[in-house]
């Protein structure tokens, strides 16, 4: 008998279309990808549109985009459509109020750019500290330079510093608010029946200095004297105590004028 030949099979491979289908997605997704590397993101536009929706509360009450899928909140749902239903989302508002906040926060750089400058400029980094607040730029000047203890007299030494920080304000447009503090220690003087007095007595001393001496708009000038309510230090030591006696004048920002 004769032996019959063994048939090898084939390796047929994936099948004609697949490898065709294969091809036209891989094509479709260089297609895509070229035109995202092509395209630009208004990233102020995207975020006032995320904003909007946010205030909608649409996502609170319907996570979901599948119909009827968190029954529990369909209450709640139907009455934001109807506090909604009047009220449609006013796009050019949202877009006005983000760049309006972007061209503030610009604003708010150039400011702190320009009293560090002139501090550097003048060599006063020794004598008071510079930061950025959510209502402005805050200088820190310590109790030292101006008063005596349990004073609310300027200091002859400090005039000249006080004459720098004259210089700067009359070069900006900003209202600035002058605060006094204290350390946690009693006073009870005739004058100043407690650290109240003491505190208002000063900031009211640095505000009528820049007033009288150089002819600054009083209408500008706001103070207050929280005493030893806003303590940055514990008043343990001496050294503590000495960083809690301060003068804070905060160069104020547009949203904080309008406020003040």
């Amino acid at each position: 008998m004769k032996r019959r030949p063994v048939k090898k099979k084939q390796d047929k491979g994936a099948a004609k279309w697949l490898v065709t289908y294969s091809d036209m997605v891989t094509l479709i997704l260089v297609f895509f990808i070229l035109l995202f590397s092509m395209s630009t993101v208004d990233q102020i536009k995207l975020e006032a549109v995320a904003q909007s929706f946010q205030e909608r509360v649409i996502f609170d009450f319907m996570p979901s985009i599948v119909p009827n899928d968190q029954p529990e909140n369909t209450e709640a749902a139907e009455t934001a459509e109807d506090d909604h239903s009047d009220d449609p989302i006013d796009l050019d508002r949202a877009l006005d109020e983000y760049e309006s906040k972007a061209q503030e926060d610009e604003s708010l750089n150039q400011l702190i750019d320009s009293v560090e400058d002139y501090l550097d400029e003048h060599d006063l980094n020794d004598i008071v500290s510079a930061t950025r607040t959510e209502r402005g730029v805050l200088l820190v000047i310590q109790e030292s330079i101006f008063f005596d203890t349990g004073e609310a007299i300027i200091l002859e030494e400090g005039k000249p510093f006080l004459e720098e920080l004259a210089t700067l304000f009359s070069q900006l447009p900003n209202d600035i608010k002058v605060e006094g503090h204290s350390d946690s220690r009693p006073i009870n003087t005739y004058r100043y029946p407690s650290n109240w007095e003491l505190s208002g007595a000063r900031a009211s001393s640095v505000v009528r200095y820049f007033i009288e001496e150089f002819n600054l708009d009083e209408s500008r000038f706001s103070i207050a004297g929280y005493a030893d309510t806003r303590q940055i230090a514990p008043n343990d030591t001496e050294e503590n105590m000495s960083m809690n006696r301060r003068v804070e004048i905060t160069i104020l920002n547009t949203d904080a004028q309008e406020e003040n």
